[in-house]
């Protein structure tokens, strides 16, 4: 390829909206073009890094005998009806009708595709386990598309379901994915990426695992113990609960003013955090009547992924105008207003001395013994995880990260096969839903991510794997004749053998050196008028900046053993 007939251009600046590295490198170098908010269009140069994506995906799907598919973009309103999901799901589905005014939707997800394409094909236990799997463009209308490609609108997933007729069966696939992901992530350059348990969401199940690239830029707080194997996703991370002890004392109603928040009530009687009880108020969507009354220690914060769990419905924080609640002085004792619903997190248990609210304007309560006062019935785990509190398997200090979800695996069980009547024959003769399990990887997504970790101050360093190119040839001096000519001869020689992208642009060095620096290609050959004095050429490795001279009859030579050794590397020989 030339780089003179190559569509788009290098910036010198991004737009002041590409505020992380990836996006701001991506939409520099000519990779990119935003068409609008969350859709992109991929020029090039981006394509090719795609599509050496999916075929690393492609290998590792076969080897463990996926079967490539290809589910429809759009499905009808039955298909999703059955599962239940076609009411569940949000704005974030789009949903339209047809010329024939029947009810139509954009595929975010395939698992009821996967499921129709194989019920009445597969009827009997001795034709599972098997997975298929597509390479296909989703749609998902994001509320906040952020970070380019990161979290986007439009995009291209491998989404992968396999089958099976009994849950050990379903284990030992399940890690069979789960390390062709681990070789996948490897082999498309990613260095600091972890598997954590995760929250099963809307595509329901038991067990579930998100693939994280550990990152600064992630949307996604990770719990991570640096002294045993636990990792979690902060929506079901856990931690070993520890009790502040407090004087117990008797209920006594205390003047606040108008001390509301946890630190000005903090502030007013002299406590900390840790010893008061504060309210924190929903409403479950699509339920406008009634109010959840979560009560959690004031030094923790609810995670809102735990409590949609227990409720089995999606919360919003709750509007007080008009409920009756007293605003700031919502208290555990005795709170009797209609159409409540009340629940207690696990870090009440066994607590006294406590202050909470009294349910009046300017009044709290202190000395509240949770035993005593509550009527609690059940205690639930609702709070977030912080920083230090202690790791539920081994009880030393755990961290928290941030990440990018780069992949996602998930235990279905029978949720899509038994609402879509799906049965295959077991050895006794008997029919059965089978189990199935889905997975995930956002190829746009890995793009960027590997965008994001691999790159320097000067623009994009991409792995040998996937880059566009393997090989940038950057003459200097194309007036010159002699340049021009062994130029063109070292194009031709190399073209037959590696994949290389000539800059044939009659322009500065510093215009040259600077826009492979930023296109991030692995290896780039100089050739110059000095160079060609001693008939040699100079290669430079993008990633580690070391120069090589070398003779111009072993340049071809010296590029096959660099691209050996980094392919070497990123398969881990």
């Amino acid at each position: 390829m030339r780089i003179s007939k190559l569509v788009g251009e290098r910036l010198k600046e991004a737009s002041s909206a590409a505020n992380v590295k990836s996006h701001n490198f991506l939409l520099r170098a000519g990779f990119l073009k935003q068409v609008c908010n969350g859709i992109f269009s991929l020029l090039s140069p981006a394509q090719l890094v795609s599509l050496k994506i999916q075929n690393i995906i492609r290998e590792e799907m076969n080897k463990v005998d996926g079967q490539e598919v290809l589910f429809p973009v759009i499905m009808p309103k039955e298909m999703w009806e059955k599962s239940g999901r076609y009411y569940s799901i949000g704005q974030e589905m789009v949903r339209f009708k047809d010329r024939n005014d029947h009810d139509m939707l954009l595929g975010m997800t395939h698992e009821e595709a996967a499921v129709h394409l194989c019920q009445n094909t597969i009827k009997s236990y001795d034709q599972l386990p098997f997975m298929i799997y597509q390479i296909q463009t989703k749609f998902r209308d994001e509320a906040r598309p952020r970070a380019g490609l990161i979290r986007v609108r439009e995009f291209t997933m491998k989404d992968a379901y396999s089958f099976h007729y009994d849950k050990e069966e379903l284990k030992k696939y399940y890690q069979k994915v789960f390390d062709a992901y681990v070789r996948i992530f490897k082999r498309i350059g990613m260095k600091n990426f972890i598997a954590v348990k995760s929250d099963s969401g809307m595509m329901g199940g038991d067990v579930s695992h998100e693939f994280m690239l550990l990152s600064d830029i992630g949307e996604d707080s990770l719990v991570v113990c640096p002294h045993c194997d636990y990792k979690a996703n902060m929506e079901v991370a856990t931690s070993m609960e520890e009790k502040p002890v407090f004087k117990d004392e008797d209920l006594q109603e205390v003047f606040t003013g108008k001390a509301k928040t946890i630190d000005e009530v903090c502030q007013e009687m002299s406590i900390k955090p840790e010893q008061t009880i504060k309210a924190v108020c929903y409403a479950m969507v699509g339920d406008d009547k009634n109010t959840v009354v979560v009560f959690i220690r004031g030094d923790k914060e609810v995670n809102e992924a735990k409590l949609k769990r227990v409720l089995g419905k999606d919360v919003a924080v709750k509007d007080l105008s008009e409920t009756g609640f007293v605003k700031g002085n919502i208290g555990c004792v005795d709170l009797k207003l209609p159409n409540t619903k009340i629940l207690y997190d696990n870090s009440l248990q066994n607590l006294c001395g406590m202050v909470t609210g009294a349910n009046k304007e300017e009044y709290h309560l202190k000395g509240v013994n949770v035993s005593r006062d509550l009527k609690a019935e059940q205690f639930y785990d609702l709070a977030k995880v912080k920083e230090n509190e202690r790791c539920p398997v081994c009880g030393k200090p755990v961290e928290i990260k941030r990440g990018i979800e780069i992949g996602n695996i998930f235990q279905l069980g029978t949720k899509y096969t038994k609402a879509m009547d799906m049965t295959i024959a077991m050895p006794d003769g008997s029919l059965a839903n089978p189990l199935m399990a889905c997975y995930g990887i956002g190829v746009g997504r890995a793009l960027a991510s590997v965008a994001e970790e691999s790159c320097d101050e000067k623009g994009l360093v991409w792995p040998m794997s996937i880059a566009p190119w393997q090989v940038y040839l950057c003459p200097l001096r194309l007036d010159n004749e002699k340049v021009k000519e062994e130029a063109e001869k070292l194009e031709k020689q190399l073209q037959e053998k590696f994949e290389v992208l000539y800059d044939d642009r009659n322009v500065s060095a510093g215009v040259k050196l600077t826009d492979s620096e930023l296109m991030g290609i692995p290896i780039r050959v100089v050739i110059s008028p000095r160079s060609l004095e001693n008939r040699q050429a100079e290669i430079t490795i993008r990633k580690t900046g070391e120069k090589i001279m070398t003779e111009l009859d072993k340049v071809e030579k010296t590029i096959k053993t660099i691209i050996e050794e980094q392919m070497g590397e990123l398969c881990g020989k």
